[in-house]
């Protein structure tokens, strides 16, 4: 199973990578997908690359259902 994750993007570096953020996790992803993205913004990471780009909105929409999932799962 593949799982893209909902995070926003907290740097921009000059060589097509960033770094995104969720609930204090970062990661640095490849931006290379995405046209002009902006510190700032909310998107889509699978497998390391920013696929896709969120409004707040939908963003913080997405991250509620992952927690109520988590909040969900049995040990």
């Amino acid at each position: 199973m593949c799982l893209a994750v909902p995070m926003k993007l907290i740097e921009i570096r000059g060589d097509g990578t960033g770094v995104a953020e969720m609930d204090g996790a970062q990661s640095e992803v490849n931006l290379t997908l995405l046209e002009k993205p902006a510190k700032g913004d909310y998107v889509i990471i699978h497998a390391g690359f920013a696929i896709e780009r969120l409004d707040e909105k939908e963003a913080n929409a997405r991250i509620a259902l992952f927690q109520e999932i988590a909040d969900n799962e049995t040990p």
